[in-house]
């Protein structure tokens, strides 16, 4: 039996039926489609993570700075420094300490018995662009500026939390607090915070002032990038703070959106994977069923072929290439349809869709292959049919 004629009997076989053939088909489609659109579109939704990543957490970097017996590891102007890097956006240096941490805030000087009028709360001193830095805003009043700070002024910046404690809500009559015996000007009120909340219960005063509670030292820097600049940063952010030293500091930088991409990306395929795994093993066993009720079917031709001279092999061959043009024409299916689906998906999210054309080109091959090894037993099964017993 030539090629020609082992193709033209296997798809006239194929054709002969053409409802069984395309419902057999169909197991094959819905497989090799599922893993086209399992493997598009999570690559597709993957690259758009690194466009929709959360901001806050992609930029976000601190710098821990330890206690050093000698010099401070970071001066308070180190953030001057720090600003002109390209691609930082805000920075602020923090100073916490374990005498600053609860200490009694009070908003009045008067000592009523019979009531709480003391708060537990934590000061903190920090330099002026921590609202920017803490991506906060003021609710009410202003931030202290330099000239604050450089006239040693006796101003505080309370959280949006200690003012509720305290009853601060109006500062038109610059109330004022009292930490310890000395009071404060309460200048404004930092609220709305997406990064470090612990500041809304906090008091926040200059540095030149904090000193007295023993917040002399930066503690940690609080960095706010351009997308995509946090890793070129942590890299350069100890050196521009500390030049020298920087090794002793303490970098808490982002993932990388491209790792978290991946890992959606990888993610997304092993769940659904597995489903297009499966459609295709249903596609696999409905191939088998088919063909081995097609073998049973067409006995008398098997044996009438073997009688006049046909071998086993050409048996075996003509079905297995029936059962691999099936699988084939599932592939070439499931593989337009799954690249129609990828667009469609990718056009109704506004996504810029990615198609690896290995893929569109291995999804045939895979369904030829499905069709071959389905059609194993079969095909044995015809070939080792006697040509007496077929006949019979």
């Amino acid at each position: 039996m030539h090629v020609r004629d082992l193709i033209e009997e296997s798809v006239a076989g194929m054709l002969a039926r053409p409802v069984r053939s395309a419902l057999t088909t169909l197991g094959t489609v819905l497989g090799i489609t599922t893993l086209v659109v399992t493997l598009g579109v999570a690559a597709t939704a993957g690259n758009q993570i690194v466009g929709r990543f959360d901001e806050l957490v992609a930029t976000a970097i601190t710098v821990g700075v330890p206690e050093s017996p000698n010099a401070p590891l970071v001066e308070w102007d180190a953030i001057d420094r720090l600003t002109r890097l390209r691609g930082v956006e805000s920075a602020a240096a923090v100073s916490e300490s374990k005498d600053g941490a609860n200490v009694s805030v009070r908003s009045n000087d008067l000592v009523d018995p019979t009531r709480v009028t003391a708060q537990s709360l934590t000061v903190l001193a920090a330099t002026t662009g921590l609202p920017e830095a803490a991506r906060g805003r003021m609710v009410r009043g202003r931030f202290y500026d330099l000239g604050h700070v450089r006239r040693h002024d006796r101003v505080a910046v309370i959280g949006e939390q200690a003012a509720e404690l305290l009853g601060v809500t109006r500062l038109d009559r610059a109330p004022a607090i009292f930490i310890g015996e000395h009071a404060y000007t309460v200048i404004g009120i930092l609220g709305d915070l997406r990064r470090e909340r612990d500041l809304s219960s906090a008091v926040l005063v200059p540095p030149t002032v904090g000193r007295q509670f023993g917040l002399r030292d930066v503690t940690r820097v609080l960095v706010n990038t351009s997308l995509g600049a946090a890793g070129l940063i942590a890299r350069q952010a100890p050196t521009a703070l500390s030049p020298g030293n920087g090794d002793m500091l303490q970098v808490v930088a982002p993932p990388s959106p491209t790792r978290a991409r991946d890992q959606a990306e990888d993610d997304v395929n092993a769940l659904f994977l597995i489903l297009g795994l499966v459609s295709l093993v249903v596609g696999a066993v409905g191939i088998a069923n088919v063909t081995l009720v097609t073998v049973m079917e067409r006995v008398p031709e098997i044996g009438l072929r073997r009688s006049l001279g046909a071998a086993r092999r050409h048996i075996a061959a003509q079905f297995l290439l029936e059962s691999t043009l099936i699988g084939l024409t599932g592939g070439v299916i499931g593989a337009a349809l799954g690249v129609v689906t990828v667009v469609a998906v990718s056009a109704a999210k506004q996504w810029t869709p990615l198609l690896d054309l290995r893929l569109a080109v291995a999804a045939p091959v895979a369904g030829a292959v499905v069709g071959l090894l389905a059609g194993l037993y079969p095909a044995l099964r015809a070939a080792r049919m006697e040509p007496v017993e077929a006949l019979r």
